[in-house]
C-alpha cells in the first residue's frame, strides 16, 4: 500500500511564516498586504498563482515570490509545527504502508522542515513544486509520487490525505483513493461535498484507510 501525504493543513501547521512571509512580500514593495483571511484563502496553491490570486501584477510575480522566499527562510523553522497527532499517525501509517509527501511547497525547504520536526525519515519520496510541470489539482504530482515509489502498483492500494479540494481533484484525476481532513484550510462541507471520506484529524484518516484495505 502507498500513502501519499500533503503538507500545509494535513502534516504540519505554518500558517504564521506563510502569512509573516507574505506581509513581507508585499511590504518589501511598498505595497499594503491582503488582510489574513485572503491570504489564508489561498494556501495550498503554488506562490506564482498565490499572488496572482492576490492581484499581483504578472510581471511582477516572481519577485514578490522572491522576497517571500527570503522571509520563509528567515522563520519557517520557528514557526512551524506538526498538527497534533501526526507523528503517531506517520508512525502508525509507515508500519503498513509506503509513504511520500506531494505538496505545492518547494521540496528543498519541505524536507528541510520535516527533517526539523523528525519526520522525513518516514517518507520514501517527496514531490514538490519544482519537480513537476502541473502542479495539484493537476494528476501530475500524484503520479510522479507513485512512480518514484513503485510504478507497477495498483491504484486501489494507493491513498491520497489532503485538506484542500486541490488534493482531492488531484487524486481523482490521477485515479487513486482519497480522504479529506478538516484540519486545514477547507471547510467541512466543501470536502465532504467533493471527497468519498472525510475525517477530523490524521489518526482517523490512518485508521480510515486501514479499516479500507
Amino acid at each position: 500500500m502507498i500513502i501519499l501525504f500533503d503538507l500545509d493543513g494535513t502534516v504540519i501547521d505554518s500558517t504564521e511564516p506563510i502569512i509573516t512571509s507574505f506581509q513581507h512580500a508585499f511590504t518589501s514593495m511598498s505595497i499594503e498586504p491582503p488582510s489574513r483571511k485572503d491570504i489564508m484563502s489561498q494556501i495550498g496553491h503554488p506562490l506564482d498563482m498565490m499572488f496572482e490570486n492576490l492581484e499581483v501584477p504578472q510581471d511582477k510575480v516572481w519577485d514578490f515570490v522572491a522576497n517571500y522566499k527570503a522571509k520563509y527562510r528567515e522563520v519557517s523553522f520557528e514557526g512551524t509545527f506538526l498538527i497534533e497527532g501526526a507523528k503517531e499517525a506517520i508512525k502508525d501509517a509507515d508500519d503498513f504502508a509506503t509513504l511520500g509527501v506531494v505538496t505545492t511547497k518547494t521540496s528543498r525547504y519541505s524536507a528541510e522542515l520535516l527533517e526539523y520536526l523528525g519526520v522525513m525519515k518516514y517518507f520514501k519520496t517527496l514531490i514538490g513544486r519544482e519537480d513537476v510541470i502541473n502542479p495539484k489539482p493537476h494528476p501530475e504530482p500524484i503520479l510522479k509520487a507513485i512512480e518514484e515509489i513503485a510504478p507497477e502498483y495498483d491504484k486501489s492500494k494507493i491513498w491520497m490525505i489532503g485538506d484542500t479540494p486541490m488534493d482531492i481533484e488531484s487524486a481523482k484525476a490521477a485515479g487513486v483513493r482519497h480522504v479529506a481532513v478538516t484540519t486545514g484550510y477547507a471547510s467541512e462541507d466543501i470536502l465532504t461535498s467533493i471527497s468519498d471520506y472525510c475525517v477530523t484529524s490524521l489518526p482517523k484518516a490512518i485508521e480510515l484507510i486501514k479499516a479500507k484495505s
